[in-house]
This record gives C-alpha cells, sequence and structure tokens, in this order.
C-alpha cells in the first residue's frame, strides 16, 4: 500500500495540487519513488492532523488536597459529629451481636484447643500455638457468620435498610446531572477495552440517557508502544461510534500515585462538570439501566457518596478462572448481602463498577503520601478502602447495592497471574497498619483495613501454625515421657489424650468452612436458580470440583501469600505490573520457576517429620502434598482446553452464561471485531511506535493531541535527530523506549522521521520497517 492511498481525505486538496506537479516532472513514472515523494513532500503534503477531533474537553480545574491521615494512636477518636440515621443505631446492635458470636466460638475452640494439645497449652510452643489458633479461628468464624447473615437476606427478599428500597424521605431526581465514566489503564489490550466501552455505549444509548454520560479513557501506559495503540484504538472507536464529544481520551506522562493518582488527575482537570463519576476497571461492563438506577439511587439520597455494586465475574475460559468465576458467582451474592447487613452505611468501595458523588470526593477524598519509603511508606495503593473511609469521615455514606444486578468484570486466569495482582493488593493492604489509628475513621472502617490485613496476614498466621505445630511435633518425638510431677506423689501421672476431641475440633472447623457452601446450594435449589448453574444435578458436582480445586490450592496461595507479607514487612518493594486479562496457559518453564522453591521446601520439611514423627506427619500430609504438586496443578488448572471441557459437559456454568446478557455478547462481538480488524499497513500489535511513523493517519492523529510544538534546548534537538538518525539506519527495534518516548513527545523530530522513512528505497522499507509498498 502506497503512502498516496493512506492520506486522510481532508488532504485531498493539497493532494491534488502536489500530485499535478510531480507528475509533470516525472512523466514516465506510475506513482511517485522516493525523489519524488521529497517533492510531494516539499510541496507540503504529510501527515494531516485537522480531520482528527481533539481528545479531550476543554480543562476546567479544581484542587484537590490531600487529607491529613493523622496515624498516632493516642489521638483516634470518634468524629463528634453524631449520626442520626436509624441505620446507625441498627448497625450498633448488629456488630455487637456479631462480636459476641466470634468471641464466644473463638474461646470455645481455643479451650478445646488447649484440651487436645500433650500439655494443655502449659508450654512456651502451646501457648503460641493456641494463640495462633485463636486468630485463624475468629478469622473464618467472621466469614461463616456474614454468610448466614447474608442467607438470612436473601431468604426474605430483602433488608428493611437496603439501598435499593424507596422510602418516604428521598429526594426528586434531577433531569441535568451529568455523569463521567471513567477507565483507567495501564498497558492493556485496547481490543478488551474499547469492546467494554461500545457495549456500554450502545446499552447507554438504548436507555435514551446518552446525553448524561460522557466516557473517559485514562491512560497510564509508560510503553511507547502500547501509547499510540491506545490512541489509535480511541480514534477508530470515536469514529465508529460517532461520539467524537462523547468518547475521550488522556495520558498522563508520569503515573504518579498510580490509579488513585489517575482517578485524582481526571478530578482536577474536568470533575467540575459532572455530578457523579463511575470508575471501571479495564475490563469493567456495565449494562445502561444499571448505571441509570444507580444514578437515580445517588440523586433521592443525597447523602450516599459511593455507592458500589456487585460485579458478577465474566468470560473466563480457563479451568481456574472458571472455578473462580463459579465460586464468585454463587457464593459472592450471599457474603455480600452479609457485609451488607452487618455494615450497612459502612460499606467498602472496591474501587471499580461503583458511583461516587464527586464534589465530596474532590474535598475529602484526596490521598498524600505516607512517610517513610516504600512499600509501607510512599504512594497508597490500596487506595479504595482509605476513600471510602475518608468519605465516611466527612459524614457521607457508602453503600452495597447487593441486589442490583448488571454489573460485570473479569478476573485473572491462571494461579500466577492471580498470585502477581495479589502481591500488589498485600502491599496495599498492609500499608493500612499505619492506617487503621487514623483520626476520626469510623471504627467500621478500622474494622474493614484490620479485614484486608489479615486477608493477607492469615496466610503468615497459618504458616507459623504449622511451623509452631510441627516443631510441637518433633519436641514431643525426642522428649522422654515424665509421669512423675515435681510434687510429692505415690502414683503417676498418665498422658491422656482424647481423640474425640481433636475430631470434634477439626469438624467445628468444617462446619465453619464448608456449611455455608451447602446453605447457599439449598437457597439455590429453593429460589428455582439451578438452572443458572447448570441444573439440579450438576450444580452439586460444580461445588465439589469447586471444593477440590480450592482445597488444592490453599496451601499454595498460603506459602505465596506469606511470602508476600514477610517480603513486605522487611521492606522489599513491589512493581506495579499491568493485570493478564488474556486466558493464556501457564508454560512448564514459568510453573517451575515460579513454584520450584515452595516444592522443595514442602518435600524437605514433610520428609523430616516423616522420619521424625510419623503419625503427626499423615495428620499434616494434605497440607504439603499439594505444594509438592503445585508445579503440574498449576499448570493443569490454567488450561483453556480442561475450562471448555467443563462447559460442554455442564459442569461451572454461571447464570450470565446460560442466559447472557446483551452487553456481554456485544462486548464478545466488538473483541472478536477489533482483533480480526486489518491494521494499516498490515503492521503487527505491539508495534505502536512503527505505526505512528509510518502510517500517515496514525502519525496525523498522534501529532493532532501533542498539540504543536515547543521550544527545546539545542541540545535536545541534536540528541532527538541522533535517534531520527539510529531509527533510520538500523530500525524502530533499534531504539530504547526511553528513545521511542522522546520522538512520540517531539513533533518536529517525528514529522521529520516520518518523512525521511517514506523516502526511502522500498527494499529498506520491507527490511527496516516491514513495509511493502507494492
Amino acid at each position: 500500500m502506497s503512502y498516496l492511498r493512506r492520506l486522510p481525505l481532508a488532504e485531498s486538496e493539497r493532494l491534488e495540487r502536489a500530485l499535478r506537479v510531480v507528475r509533470a516532472m516525472h512523466p514516465d513514472e506510475d506513482e511517485p519513488g522516493p525523489a519524488a515523494m521529497q517533492e510531494l513532500f516539499e510541496e507540503g503534503v504529510g501527515p494531516a492532523t485537522e480531520s482528527w477531533p481533539c481528545a479531550q474537553p476543554p480543562i476546567s480545574r479544581l484542587s484537590m488536597a490531600p487529607e491529613r491521615c493523622n496515624n498516632r494512636p493516642w489521638l483516634a477518636r470518634m468524629p463528634r459529629k453524631r449520626m442520626k440515621q436509624r441505620w446507625v443505631k441498627a448497625s450498633r446492635h448488629r456488630r455487637v451481636a456479631l462480636t459476641l458470636l466470634i468471641t464466644g466460638l473463638t474461646a470455645v475452640a481455643a479451650w478445646r484447643m488447649a484440651t487436645v494439645l500433650p500439655h494443655q497449652g502449659s508450654t512456651y510452643l502451646e501457648m503460641v500455638l493456641i494463640g495462633v489458633f485463636a486468630i485463624l479461628f475468629a478469622w473464618i468464624s467472621l466469614g461463616f457468620w456474614t454468610a448466614i447473615a447474608g442467607l438470612g437476606v436473601l431468604i426474605r427478599g430483602t433488608d428493611r435498610f437496603a439501598i435499593t428500597r424507596p422510602r418516604p424521605t428521598d429526594n426528586p431526581v434531577r433531569d441535568d446531572v451529568r455523569t463521567a465514566l471513567v477507565f483507567p489503564v495501564y498497558n492493556e489490550d485496547m481490543n478488551l477495552v474499547c469492546a467494554g466501552i461500545e457495549a456500554v455505549y450502545n446499552s447507554i444509548e438504548r436507555t435514551g440517557r446518552l446525553a448524561s454520560y460522557d466516557i473517559y479513557l485514562l491512560s497510564d501506559t509508560q510503553n511507547p508502544d502500547a501509547w499510540v495503540e491506545e490512541e489509535a484504538a480511541w480514534a477508530r472507536l470515536v469514529r465508529q461510534l460517532d461520539a467524537e464529544d462523547r468518547i475521550f481520551y488522556r495520558r498522563r506522562r508520569t503515573n504518579i500515585k498510580k490509579k488513585s493518582g489517575n482517578v485524582a488527575d481526571f478530578c482536577r482537570r474536568w470533575g467540575k462538570n459532572y455530578t457523579y463519576m463511575t470508575v471501571m476497571d479495564a475490563d469493567s461492563v456495565m449494562s445502561g439501566e444499571t448505571l441509570n438506577r444507580m444514578v437515580e439511587l445517588m440523586e433521592r439520597k443525597r447523602n450516599v457518596g459511593i455507592l458500589q455494586s456487585l460485579p458478577a465475574g465474566v468470560n473466563q475460559h480457563t479451568f481456574l478462572g472458571r472455578v473462580q468465576q463459579f465460586a464468585a458467582r454463587l457464593y459472592g451474592p450471599v457474603f455480600t448481602a452479609g457485609l451488607h447487613y452487618w455494615l450497612l452505611g459502612d460499606a467498602p468501595y472496591w474501587g471499580h463498577n461503583a458511583f461516587i458523588r464527586v464534589r465530596p470526593f474532590i474535598r475529602h477524598c484526596g490521598l498524600g503520601r505516607l512517610s517513610g519509603r516504600p512499600p509501607m511508606g510512599g504512594d497508597i495503593i490500596s487506595h479504595d478502602f482509605v476513600e471510602s473511609a475518608l468519605m465516611r469521615r466527612a459524614g457521607y455514606e457508602v453503600w452495597l447495592a447487593y441486589d442490583l444486578p448488571g454489573s460485570y468484570e473479569k478476573g485473572p486466569p491462571n494461579l500466577l497471574s492471580e498470585m502477581t495482582r495479589d502481591r500488589r493488593w498485600c502491599k496495599g493492604n498492609l500499608q493500612h497498619l499505619r492506617l487503621v489509628f487514623t483520626r476520626g475513621i469510623f471504627s467500621a472502617h478500622r474494622a474493614l483495613f484490620l479485614n484486608g490485613i489479615m486477608a493477607y496476614g492469615s496466610a503468615l498466621l497459618w504458616f507459623l501454625f504449622l511451623a509452631v505445630s510441627s516443631a510441637e511435633a518433633i519436641v514431643e518425638a525426642f522428649t522422654e515421657p515424665s509421669y512423675f510431677s515435681n510434687a510429692k506423689s505415690l502414683f503417676p501421672q498418665w498422658p491422656s489424650w482424647e481423640p474425640w476431641w481433636a475430631l470434634s475440633l477439626l469438624a467445628t472447623t468444617g462446619v465453619l468452612l464448608f456449611m455455608p457452601k451447602i446453605l447457599v446450594f439449598m437457597l439455590v435449589v429453593i429460589k428455582g436458580r439451578s438452572k443458572g448453574f447448570g441444573g439440579f444435578f450438576r450444580l452439586p458436582i460444580s461445588i465439589f470440583i469447586e471444593v477440590l480445586t480450592s482445597t488444592l490450592l490453599a496451601p499454595t496461595r498460603m506459602l505465596f501469600h506469606s511470602k508476600f507479607v514477610f517480603a513486605t514487612l522487611l521492606g522489599f518493594e513491589t512493581h506495579w505490573l499491568s493485570q493478564q486479562r488474556e486466558d493464556a496457559p501457564t508454560t512448564w518453564g514459568e510453573a517451575v520457576r515460579s513454584h520450584l522453591g515452595g516444592t522443595i521446601l514442602a518435600a524437605l520439611w514433610g520428609f523430616a517429620l516423616f522420619l521424625l514423627n510419623r503419625e503427626f506427619f499423615w495428620w499434616v500430609s494434605p497440607i504439603f502434598m499439594p505444594i509438592v504438586l503445585s508445579i503440574p496443578i498449576s499448570v493443569w488448572t490454567s488450561k483453556p482446553s480442561l475450562g471448555r471441557a467443563m462447559y460442554r459437559m455442564g459442569f461451572l456454568r454461571t447464570p450470565e452464561e446460560v442466559d447472557p446478557p446483551r452487553e456481554l455478547v456485544e462486548t464478545a462481538e466488538a473483541y472478536e471485531r477489533n482483533v480480526a480488524a486489518r491494521r494499516p499497513l498490515s503492521i503487527p500489535n505491539g508495534r505502536g511506535f512503527a505505526l505512528a511513523v509510518v502510517d500517515p493517519a496514525t502519525c496525523g492523529l498522534h501529532l493532532r493531541q501533542l498539540n504543536g510544538s515547543k521550544q527545546l534546548n539545542p541540545s535536545v534537538c541534536a540528541e532527538r535527530d541522533e535517534f531520527v538518525a539510529k531509527a533510520l539506519e538500523n530500525g524502530p527495534e533499534s531504539l530504547t523506549p526511553f528513545q521511542k518516548k522522546a520522538l512520540l513527545y517531539d513533533p518536529r523530530a517525528l514529522s521529520d522521521l516520518h518523512r525521511q522513512v517514506w523516502t526511502l528505497p522500498r527494499d529498506l522499507l520491507a527490511k527496516r520497517w516491514g513495509i511493502v509498498t507494492e
């Protein structure tokens, strides 16, 4: 394809005039060659910028100053302002009841644990063992009682304090409110992102409320090739939907404070124009009806600052992805309803698929930096829990719309991508140790901070429990029994051990872990929803597959999370990596590199216990064996073929697969269309810089977003001229990411490189840039 055929239509008049001049000078050539192309450029024909829209609306600035988070515990106190809402009193009663239930059950279990141990908890090792056990038991008790509360809410059909329930005191809905849908992205697959945006846009348009919404694609991408791909994908989407004044694109030059900084940058630039914003993930999809319903709820309840929806997992094809998707869809509504029951207007915010009232967010939810060096200092990574706590501190409520459908997301496809995400989340949650005692934070949000910490800290406690138990077993194996105490006595004290006590403790723990799953199954059957999960006979088999998979992966997750917590507390920094969203299976090499250390540790640990205390070894072998087999388990559970086989047999299905919502169908169709779309000049994905250099349309689009040339130091210009010469001589792959970005930031250098590339002979165009002009 020639350069002339790639010129935008807006250039037609200049092109016609220039071609007449060139053909008059070269009458024997059908199309201008390199020399004629140079003359054509001299006539003023090049990458067009006038035909492209500007990616950003006019800026209307507001200040968003960071809130002070005082972490000195002696300053921690409740706000002076008394809350008069009816739900506040009810929530206090419910939380007192929850505390009593957990405390009482944990005390009984700890006492029973002490009676099981050889010395009834009198030694230091056993005291540590009982203490760790009590914390872990309280942790799983919290999950159990949350599930029971959620089951009660769903069986009744509603909760009297549900946010979706209308009340006489509700405010009228205004007609002039505007909402921004915000999609922060970081080195994402733009085919998937744009497919989701297209489905959301069309869904809103069908509701007739499109004029109330704008969509912002907010990029923190630092990869220069991905940067150009994002711009090109945005432009295609805008032209395809004819949404020039509805869908905008903004890329930050430096990604300060990561996602929270990206959203804050939007609030400072354009937050003034909107009443609400909906923060989405790169793979998030929400229906137009759900968005309109959330706007209505926020309008009627003006004291609500954040309204969090419950995203359903969708579009998973690997075996583990399907297991996670099935579990989240089956158990998620129950646990979310239970969380709503205990928290009411003190709910958490999960960072995406949520509505936010913009003005209070700007005024009260700006995040500063924690003192000290990362990972425990620096930028706040898990910003969502902190923002909900700050919104609540300002007097606004945060609610879970647990019964609102039409919200979707996609999870990690395999164990290693899940652990990559958890490594970042672990660091962010552990930072909350420094925020638990922030002045004015409500007790419910302090509890949520601790709950997030325990999500990963419990793994280290579990590891410690195993270590102390193993040490106790080895000590007992080498310690000679003593049947006479220090006090004078004629009779020996024979050791007593009741197997029933140990079995009853194990059974109690099993009930807390697995009884909610059985009750959820019964609820689904009673409500007549089993068809959405594959049918009455397949649903219990799917639950068994999920339980078995989770049991096999739990020890490996424990080992990873323990390492993450330990490394974070020791000060090892975590890099911000983009999340894997494609269904790529784990290779054997990746699995060996990631799991070999844990495999060796578990094998040596288990072998030592087998030699020293074989009876204890058999008790803990269900923990060690999955870690020893973690390499093949990680590979096999990542296979899309196994996931598709489960789907064909009717197992691990979800209602969104049995009866797909229109938004998900449109997302899948748009994604396939985007992947199959012909690339300009047949340049493959991942070579965005080459696309910006050689394709006139993409080059013109990029130059339009740079807003003209700037005066640069002569030394900087000379350096970038060297980059241009290097690219011409050796091709784009010879440039470093820094050099590519330097050229992409410089309109003069990029235009110069674009023109000189197209004056290269055809063989060099094909060899260095992969472009065939014939």
